[in-house]
């Protein structure tokens, strides 16, 4: 008289990657239609972030062209100064996104505590950022989002460029859709008219004002202050400024935040932007021979013995989640599916860095267009939201018009066809930010 022991199948780790290939560890972050996770490949024993977009609310929300597009753009990149991609694949029910874990935290995580920070570390994270956006730029692509939140450490405290959720291809014909952080959009977005790669270097700029300073260069308490401050507000110093920062930083911040594109640092055709901003004064301490193989020892190093993500995303997954992740296999019949879901079947196809070279979709992926005619998702953030932080409503001909204003609580208010944005329940193009984690022990 025994039980029967049901075993479980063998892995095949020579097909096509998916679920069953990892072990699911800790949650990390939590976004509108999808997760983040720890996972380690059960092969290799390698560690990485699982961002994981659940379908059916990503079609409730519009969102299937952003993914796929996200997806494509992030099998051409792989940049030591940036989270790559390093496996895709799907299930019945999700859509997977394996990329490069970081256990040193977010910048926005480590401004919030420390306050600002010295000159020579941000002029490191410049360096390192600014060498991530020559490579895109080279590619072709604009990533659109750059503020702290989207800027990782990893546990040297490397920085690390991330979220390509509307991160597009640019050519010679400008771009006029309003995508991006509000606070962090150049001038010649919010003015409509036109913009290229240039405004990720402003995006830079105001990154690197805010991580001196602990503040950001422009502000308003309204979408029209904000606006004017940005396109027209002379660059302000505070008083203490010359006790955070030597007189050539500031002149590479003013140079960033110049709003005439043709004369701000970084823009020059032909990657000639970027090798000025090598040459200028301010970056001399920087050895740029070896900076892109991370030789360098970075000035800040994150506390190793203190996690640097919101743990009450780990306790939600125990106590409230009612379909946890688990790998399943795929069911055979696939006939009846909705337009949008054979749309993620056929677009976002599988990925593994180590059996396939990367290639692009360009200029494909600029014709994702979903069946209607206003695309929204969401993310719950971890952290109270920045003034004017996240409105995205975006391309891929995807258009929403209508009025702006902010909120009370510094949150966005779009009123377009009922889509609101505001600091409780954001209803934008973003998906969900690979937060790192910081592991305490090794997993079996």
């Amino acid at each position: 008289m025994g039980a029967v022991c049901c075993r479980s199948q063998p892995i095949d780790f020579d097909g096509e990657v998916n679920l069953f290939h990892f072990a699911l560890l800790r949650c990390v972050g939590k976004g509108a239609f999808g997760k983040v996770r720890v996972v380690q490949h059960k092969q290799t024993r390698d560690l990485y972030a699982l961002k994981y977009i659940n379908k059916t609310k990503c079609v409730k929300m519009k969102a299937v062209p952003n993914v796929i597009q996200e997806r494509r753009l992030l099998e051409e990149v792989d940049h030591p100064f940036i989270v790559n991609l390093r496996y895709a694949f799907q299930d019945d029910e999700n859509c997977f996104f394996v990329l490069d874990l970081m256990l040193g935290g977010d910048l926005r995580f480590h401004l919030e505590r420390l306050g600002s920070m010295p000159e020579e570390t941000v002029r490191f994270y410049l360096a390192q950022l600014s060498s991530a956006l020559s490579f895109l730029h080279e590619m072709g692509i604009m990533h659109r989002d750059l503020k702290p939140d989207n800027i990782l450490l990893d546990e040297r405290g490397n920085a690390h460029l991330t979220d390509f959720n509307i991160a597009v291809h640019f050519g010679e014909r400008k771009l006029t859709g309003v995508a991006g952080s509000m606070a962090y959009m150049a001038p010649e977005i919010l003015l409509k008219r036109g913009y290229t790669y240039s405004i990720d270097w402003w995006s830079l700029g105001v990154c690197g004002y805010e991580l001196v300073f602990g503040r950001r260069p422009f502000r308003g308490r309204s979408n029209s202050d904000l606006t004017y401050s940005i396109s027209r507000d002379p660059l302000k110093w505070p008083d203490d400024a010359e006790k955070k920062c030597s007189r050539s930083g500031m002149q590479v911040l003013k140079g960033l935040l110049e709003r005439d594109p043709s004369k701000r640092f970084g823009c020059k055709p032909h990657g000639e932007g970027f090798q000025e901003l090598r040459r200028h004064p301010w970056f001399k301490p920087i050895d740029w021979d070896t900076l892109d193989t991370k030789e360098q020892t970075p000035p800040f190093t994150p506390d190793a013995n203190k996690a640097n993500f919101d743990a009450s995303h780990e306790l939600e997954e125990l106590l409230l989640e009612d379909n946890p992740l688990k790998a399943k296999a795929r069911k055979a019949n696939q006939e009846n599916m909705s337009t949008e879901m054979r749309q993620m079947e056929e677009q976002f196809t599988s990925y593994d860095f180590k059996k396939m070279q990367r290639r692009s979709y360009y200029p494909h992926n600029q014709h994702l267009i979903s069946t209607a005619t206003a695309t929204s998702s969401g993310l719950a953030s971890s952290r109270p939201a920045t003034p004017a932080n996240d409105l995205r409503v975006e391309n891929s001909g995807l258009r929403v018009e209508g009025d702006m204003r902010m909120d009370g609580g510094g949150g966005i208010m779009y009123n377009s066809n009922s889509i609101e944005l505001n600091g409780r329940e954001e209803i934008t193009m973003k998906e969900v930010r690979v937060d790192p984690i910081h592991l305490e022990k090794d997993y079996p």
